[in-house]
C-alpha cells in the first residue's frame, strides 16, 4: 500500500518544483480553492460566495477512503490559492499528498476547528479518530471558523463579506441541528437502531440518540468478512430490527447479502433506503448540499423505522 503513495508524492514534488504560479487569483479576480469531499465544498462555497471559485475533487458516489489523486488533481492543487480537506485520515491515500502540498500551497484541515476532545476513537482504529464528524451538525458548525479565517487571510478586502456569509450559515446549521433532533425524537429510543454498510454514523448516533452498527469498519478499505456478516445477522434477528440502509458511496452488495442472510433465518428486514455518508448527492439537487443531504438522511431513517412501528413490528 505504501509504494503507490510514495510514487504519487514523488510526482507531486516534481510538479511543485516546476510550479511558479502561487498565490494568484483566477482571471476573474476570484480566489482559486480546492476541496476534497462535498461536505467541505458546500460550506466553502457558502462562505466564499462570489469571491471564490471552488473545485471539489470528490463528487457524488466517490469514496474518499479509497480516492487517489490523479495527475490532473495534483496539477490543479498546485495552482490553487488554498486547499481545504477534512483530515483524520478520511482522505486515505491522499493524506501524504496533502501534507507535501502544504510546502507550496496553504492547506487547511477543517477539523482543526473542532474541539478534539469530542472526537470518537473506536477500538479498531488504534490511536486514530473517527473522521465522519459532519453527521453531528453541532460539531460541523465548528469548521466555519477555520474556513472563514483562511479566506480572510488571503482576501482581506472580503472580510465583512465572509463574516456575513458565515453568520447566515451558522444560523442555518443551528436550524438544521434542531430539525434532526426533532425528527429523531419521533422514533422511540428502543427503535433508534441504525445499520449501514460501514461505520460512518457514530457521531450521528451519539448526537441524536441512535445505536449504530456498521458492517465494515470506519474505513471502507477493509472488506467485511463472513464473521462480520454473521454477527450483524444475529444482531438483527435478535433485536427484530425492521430496516437496514445502503450508502451512496459504498456498493450495496454487502447490505443486500445481510438482508438475504436474515431472511434465511426466518425474519424479513427491509432495506429502508439509500443514505449519503462519505459523499453528497448530485450537484443541483437538494441532496447535493450539506443541508439537503442531512435532511434526506434523517427523513429516510425515520420514515423506514416508523413504518415498521406503525405496522406493529414483525412481518
Amino acid at each position: 500500500m505504501r509504494k503507490p503513495i510514495l510514487i504519487t508524492v514523488f510526482a507531486v514534488l516534481l510538479i511543485l518544483s516546476g510550479c511558479g504560479n502561487q498565490g494568484n487569483k483566477t482571471s476573474d479576480g476570484k480566489l482559486s480553492i480546492i476541496t476534497t469531499v462535498g461536505m467541505i465544498t458546500d460550506v466553502v462555497q457558502r462562505i466564499g460566495g462570489d469571491r471564490v471559485t471552488v473545485h471539489g475533487l470528490m463528487g457524488p458516489g466517490v469514496d474518499p477512503h479509497l480516492y487517489k489523486a490523479s495527475e490532473g488533481d495534483v496539477a490543479r492543487m498546485s495552482e490553487a490559492d488554498l486547499i481545504f480537506y477534512n483530515g483524520l485520515h478520511l482522505e486515505g491515500a491522499m493524506s501524504d499528498v496533502l501534507e507535501q502540498m502544504n510546502r507550496r500551497v496553504k492547506t487547511v484541515a477543517v477539523i482543526e476547528g473542532i474541539d478534539h476532545t469530542q472526537f470518537l476513537s473506536p477500538e479498531e482504529f488504534e490511536g486514530a479518530h473517527d473522521p465522519h464528524v459532519w453527521f453531528d451538525v453541532s460539531m460541523w458548525m465548528s469548521i466555519i471558523e477555520p474556513i472563514k479565517s483562511a479566506l480572510m487571510e488571503l482576501d482581506p478586502d472580503g472580510i465583512e463579506y465572509y463574516e456575513n456569509n458565515s453568520t447566515t450559515l451558522m444560523k442555518e446549521m443551528e436550524e438544521l441541528n434542531a430539525y434532526v433532533k426533532s425528527q429523531a425524537e419521533r422514533v422511540s429510543k428502543e427503535q433508534r437502531v441504525l445499520i449501514t454498510a460501514h461505520d460512518a454514523f457514530n457521531y450521528f448516533g451519539r448526537a441524536y440518540g441512535f445505536e449504530v452498527r456498521g458492517l465494515q469498519g470506519i474505513s471502507t478499505a477493509t472488506e467485511a468478512g463472513t464473521g462480520d456478516v454473521q454477527n450483524l445477522v444475529n444482531f438483527i434477528v435478535k433485536r427484530r430490527i425492521p430496516a437496514i440502509f445502503v450508502e451512496s458511496s459504498v456498493p450495496p452488495r454487502t447490505i443486500e447479502a445481510v438482508q438475504k442472510a436474515v431472511k434465511s433465518r426466518g425474519f424479513d428486514v427491509q432495506i429502508g433506503g439509500e443514505l449519503f455518508s462519505d459523499a453528497m448527492g448530485t450537484a443541483g439537487t437538494d441532496e447535493g448540499t450539506y443541508d439537503g443531504m442531512v435532511r434526506h438522511n434523517i427523513d429516510v431513517i425515520v420514515k423506514a423505522l416508523l413504518k415498521e412501528q406503525s405496522e406493529g413490528g414483525d412481518h
